[in-house]
């Protein structure tokens, strides 16, 4: 049975989920901020998200609604926070979403408008691919991933945790990225990118 969701956060990123959750016919029981805010969707404000302990972690559902820009532990950070507590996260599929039978998505995972999974993908916890993403086939996704707008990953890419993928970008097959390391929007990924690096242009180089 599905339980009811809270969505932490109120920005653009908790809108589009808050619209994927409606297109579903899930019930929203609120969302948590630091104030209240307007809520183009009619969403309640909840209160900070201390408010959450009110909740049993039996009978409700979270779902993280705070995107990133660049590499960040914010996302990270929350959700092992309330995964102590004891507390699940959705698993959020937009139903415009294309994703084969045999990929797997972790706890948490998001995935919006028009993104493509192919087989044998790979998709680790609390992770985003976002709106238009095309992952082929044998792709592992780490967990606390980013992979922004309209990326395009060939087959067999492999994407460390925490590591953000900026909109636009390509990535030729078989090329790895290392953990908590950023890829500028638009650049092409040609060769490997270590742990903790920031990699921009045409081909992406680091910087």
């Amino acid at each position: 049975m599905n339980k009811p969701i809270i969505i932490l956060g109120n920005g653009g990123h908790a809108s589009v989920l808050a619209e994927i959750l409606i297109l579903q016919q899930r019930d929203i029981l609120g969302y948590t901020a630091p104030s209240e805010e307007a809520n183009s969707y009619g969403v309640n404000y909840l209160g900070t998200d201390k408010i959450i302990r009110e909740y049993c972690p039996k009978e409700v559902e979270l779902i993280l609604g705070l995107g990133t820009v660049r590499v960040s532990t914010v996302r990270h950070s929350i959700f092992e926070k309330m995964k102590r507590q004891g507390y699940t996260f959705v698993t959020c599929i937009h139903p415009k979403a294309i994703i084969s039978h045999t990929a797997t998505l972790a706890e948490g995972t998001q995935i919006m408008a028009g993104a493509i999974i192919q087989p044998h993908v790979q998709i680790g916890e609390n992770t985003i691919i976002n709106t238009g993403v095309i992952i082929e086939h044998d792709c592992l996704i780490g967990a606390h991933v980013h992979i922004a707008p309209g990326t395009t990953l060939s087959g067999g890419v492999i994407i460390g945790n925490e590591s953000h993928i900026g909109p636009g970008s390509s990535i030729i097959q078989g090329v790895e990225i290392g953990k908590k390391t950023l890829i500028g929007a638009g650049s092409v990924v040609i060769s490997n990118i270590g742990t903790s690096k920031k990699a921009y242009g045409v081909p992406a180089k680091e910087v």
